[in-house]
């Protein structure tokens, strides 16, 4: 099912109509998957649903059966590269954007990198969220 494009356009359906460019690692006929350029970790990855909703509980059944199915594929994923990271977190806070519904996946070791904030003061490093979106990509 396509999103339905409104007034409103969040951020994440800008970079799902490619308005916006992003390091996409999946897609399919539901959601989007690409890396954070402000990730709490490296190689944070945000699954979107393709149809703009701001909470997750409202997206239909289906809607949310395929984004966590996709959040499954691309935590696997990110448990082969980053084979050193000691578990995959997984997070639905819908802080950073509140008008679309999403959902944070990133490698980590420890508690406080759960917890680290992102550095929003430095521009990303896109040579670098390149080079992990390529190693990540389906």
């Amino acid at each position: 099912m396509p999103y339905s494009i409104c007034m409103n356009d969040s951020i994440f359906s800008q970079i799902i109509r490619g308005d916006i460019p992003c390091h996409k690692v999946y897609e399919d006929e539901h959601s989007f998957a690409f890396l954070d350029i402000y990730p709490i970790q490296p190689g944070q990855v945000l699954v979107v649903p393709k149809r703009q909703v701001s909470f997750v509980w409202d997206i239909s059944t289906d809607e949310y059966q395929a984004l966590m199915e996709t959040v499954q594929k691309v935590g696997r994923r990110i448990r082969e590269v980053f084979p050193d990271k000691k578990r995959v977190g997984v997070l639905i806070e819908g802080l950073d954007v509140d008008n679309h519904a999403h959902v944070k996946i990133f490698p980590f070791d420890t508690s406080d990198e759960i917890h680290a904030i992102p550095d929003h003061k430095n521009e990303p490093d896109h040579a670098k969220l390149a080079e992990i979106a390529a190693k990540l990509a389906f």
